[in-house]
Protein backbone atom coordinates (compact mmCIF):
# COMPACT_ATOMS: atom_id res chain seq x y z
CA UNK A 1 0.00 0.00 0.00
CA UNK A 2 1.45 3.54 -0.62
CA UNK A 3 1.10 6.88 0.62
CA UNK A 4 -0.70 9.47 -1.73
CA UNK A 5 0.34 12.61 -2.28
CA UNK A 6 -2.98 13.98 -0.84
CA UNK A 7 -3.11 11.66 2.44
CA UNK A 8 0.22 12.87 3.47
CA UNK A 9 -0.38 16.50 2.99
CA UNK A 10 -4.25 17.83 3.83
CA UNK A 11 -5.89 15.21 6.33
CA UNK A 12 -2.65 16.75 8.47
CA UNK A 13 -3.08 20.24 7.46
CA UNK A 14 -6.43 20.31 8.92
CA UNK A 15 -5.75 18.34 11.76
CA UNK A 16 -2.89 20.52 12.77
CA UNK A 17 -4.93 23.69 12.58
CA UNK A 18 -8.07 21.87 14.46
CA UNK A 19 -5.17 20.91 16.88
CA UNK A 20 -4.57 24.82 16.88
CA UNK A 21 -8.03 26.06 17.60
CA UNK A 22 -8.05 23.37 20.76
CA UNK A 23 -5.21 25.44 21.76
CA UNK A 24 -6.68 28.69 21.55
CA UNK A 25 -9.63 27.07 23.55
CA UNK A 26 -7.31 25.83 26.14
CA UNK A 27 -5.39 29.65 26.49
CA UNK A 28 -9.20 31.13 26.40
CA UNK A 29 -10.35 28.88 29.51
CA UNK A 30 -6.82 29.36 31.04
CA UNK A 31 -7.27 33.39 30.96
CA UNK A 32 -10.33 33.28 32.27
CA UNK A 33 -9.59 30.99 35.54
CA UNK A 34 -5.80 33.06 35.89
CA UNK A 35 -7.51 36.48 34.70
CA UNK A 36 -4.62 36.78 31.99
CA UNK A 37 -5.04 38.64 29.31
CA UNK A 38 -5.89 36.84 25.81
CA UNK A 39 -3.58 40.18 24.50
CA UNK A 40 -0.73 39.33 26.39
CA UNK A 41 -0.47 35.88 24.85
CA UNK A 42 -1.19 37.28 21.56
CA UNK A 43 2.04 39.35 22.11
CA UNK A 44 4.47 36.46 23.69
CA UNK A 45 7.74 35.64 21.89
CA UNK A 46 9.84 33.51 22.75
CA UNK A 47 12.35 35.73 21.56
CA UNK A 48 12.77 39.37 20.73
CA UNK A 49 13.69 38.50 17.05
CA UNK A 50 10.83 35.77 16.89
CA UNK A 51 7.43 36.40 15.86
CA UNK A 52 4.92 36.61 18.15
CA UNK A 53 1.69 34.22 19.18
CA UNK A 54 -0.46 36.49 16.22
CA UNK A 55 1.87 35.93 13.66
CA UNK A 56 2.78 32.38 14.34
CA UNK A 57 -1.02 31.95 13.97
CA UNK A 58 -1.36 33.98 10.81
CA UNK A 59 1.93 31.59 9.65
CA UNK A 60 0.07 28.04 10.54
CA UNK A 61 -2.36 29.17 8.16
CA UNK A 62 -0.10 30.09 5.57
CA UNK A 63 1.97 27.73 5.87
CA UNK A 64 -0.91 24.92 5.22
CA UNK A 65 -3.24 26.50 2.49
CA UNK A 66 -0.15 27.76 0.23
CA UNK A 67 1.11 24.11 0.14
CA UNK A 68 -2.12 22.52 0.03
CA UNK A 69 -3.20 24.78 -3.05
CA UNK A 70 0.12 24.70 -4.92
CA UNK A 71 -0.22 20.88 -4.53
CA UNK A 72 -3.92 21.14 -5.95
CA UNK A 73 -2.84 23.85 -8.73
CA UNK A 74 -4.75 26.43 -7.42
CA UNK A 75 -4.54 29.93 -5.72
CA UNK A 76 -5.03 30.03 -2.01
CA UNK A 77 -7.36 32.71 -0.13
CA UNK A 78 -6.22 35.85 0.09
CA UNK A 79 -5.93 36.19 3.88
CA UNK A 80 -4.08 39.64 4.48
CA UNK A 81 -2.47 39.15 7.60
CA UNK A 82 -4.40 42.18 9.61
CA UNK A 83 -5.81 39.90 12.27
CA UNK A 84 -5.23 41.41 15.88
CA UNK A 85 -7.75 39.90 18.09
CA UNK A 86 -8.30 36.45 19.74
CA UNK A 87 -11.53 36.35 17.73
CA UNK A 88 -10.20 37.49 14.21
CA UNK A 89 -7.45 34.60 14.47
CA UNK A 90 -10.14 32.07 15.37
CA UNK A 91 -11.59 33.06 12.13
CA UNK A 92 -9.00 32.83 10.25
CA UNK A 93 -8.02 29.27 11.07
CA UNK A 94 -11.69 28.24 10.51
CA UNK A 95 -11.48 29.86 6.80
CA UNK A 96 -8.28 28.14 6.43
CA UNK A 97 -10.03 24.65 7.51
CA UNK A 98 -12.94 25.55 4.70
CA UNK A 99 -10.14 25.90 2.11
CA UNK A 100 -8.53 22.62 3.38
CA UNK A 101 -11.66 21.06 3.80
CA UNK A 102 -12.85 21.43 0.44
CA UNK A 103 -9.52 20.16 -2.00
CA UNK A 104 -10.14 16.95 -3.13
CA UNK A 105 -7.56 14.00 -3.81
CA UNK A 106 -8.05 13.98 -7.47
CA UNK A 107 -6.87 17.23 -7.05
CA UNK A 108 -3.64 16.76 -5.53
CA UNK A 109 -3.08 12.81 -6.64
CA UNK A 110 -0.90 12.35 -9.59
CA UNK A 111 0.68 15.44 -9.32
CA UNK A 112 4.30 13.92 -7.20
CA UNK A 113 6.42 15.26 -10.00
CA UNK A 114 4.94 18.42 -10.79
CA UNK A 115 7.68 21.55 -10.34
CA UNK A 116 6.80 23.69 -7.55
CA UNK A 117 8.27 26.97 -6.98
CA UNK A 118 8.60 28.61 -3.92
CA UNK A 119 9.80 32.37 -4.37
CA UNK A 120 12.28 33.84 -1.93
CA UNK A 121 13.42 37.07 -1.12
CA UNK A 122 16.52 37.03 -3.89
CA UNK A 123 15.78 34.04 -5.42
CA UNK A 124 13.18 31.14 -5.57
CA UNK A 125 13.45 27.35 -4.24
CA UNK A 126 12.17 24.54 -7.20
CA UNK A 127 10.80 21.18 -6.15
CA UNK A 128 9.12 18.09 -7.08
CA UNK A 129 5.70 18.38 -5.71
CA UNK A 130 6.45 15.29 -3.80
CA UNK A 131 10.00 17.12 -2.44
CA UNK A 132 8.13 20.22 -1.67
CA UNK A 133 6.00 18.68 0.67
CA UNK A 134 8.08 16.10 2.78
CA UNK A 135 11.41 19.15 2.55
CA UNK A 136 9.65 22.21 2.84
CA UNK A 137 5.78 22.58 3.43
CA UNK A 138 5.40 19.99 6.40
CA UNK A 139 8.52 21.05 8.39
CA UNK A 140 7.55 24.84 7.87
CA UNK A 141 4.46 24.17 9.04
CA UNK A 142 5.11 21.88 11.91
CA UNK A 143 7.67 24.89 13.35
CA UNK A 144 5.02 27.40 13.16
CA UNK A 145 2.49 24.97 15.24
CA UNK A 146 4.82 24.04 17.86
CA UNK A 147 6.59 27.78 18.25
CA UNK A 148 2.55 28.49 18.68
CA UNK A 149 2.25 25.52 20.99
CA UNK A 150 5.61 26.68 22.57
CA UNK A 151 4.42 30.27 23.13
CA UNK A 152 0.95 29.16 24.99
CA UNK A 153 3.12 27.09 27.07
CA UNK A 154 5.68 29.49 28.12
CA UNK A 155 2.80 31.50 29.40
CA UNK A 156 1.33 28.98 31.63
CA UNK A 157 -1.61 27.37 29.23
CA UNK A 158 -2.11 23.95 30.76
CA UNK A 159 -1.33 22.18 27.28
CA UNK A 160 0.41 18.71 27.01
CA UNK A 161 1.55 16.44 24.59
CA UNK A 162 -1.56 14.90 23.38
CA UNK A 163 -2.73 18.29 22.86
CA UNK A 164 -0.33 18.35 19.78
CA UNK A 165 -1.00 15.48 18.64
CA UNK A 166 -4.66 15.37 18.84
CA UNK A 167 -5.65 18.26 20.00
CA UNK A 168 -9.61 18.15 20.65
CA UNK A 169 -10.34 14.62 19.80
CA UNK A 170 -11.20 12.01 21.99
CA UNK A 171 -7.39 10.45 21.65
CA UNK A 172 -6.45 13.12 23.56
CA UNK A 173 -8.22 11.73 26.52
CA UNK A 174 -6.56 8.11 26.48
CA UNK A 175 -2.99 9.53 26.66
Amino acid sequence: MSLSLYEASIPGFIRSLKNLASFLDKAEAHAKSTGASLQTYLDARLADDMHPLSRQIQMCSDSSKGPAARLSDQAPPSMPDTETTWEELRERIAKTLVFLQAIRPEQVDGREETTIEMPLPGGKLTFTAKDFLFQFAIPNHLFHITTAYALLRAQGVPLGKMDFLAGGSPVSQAA
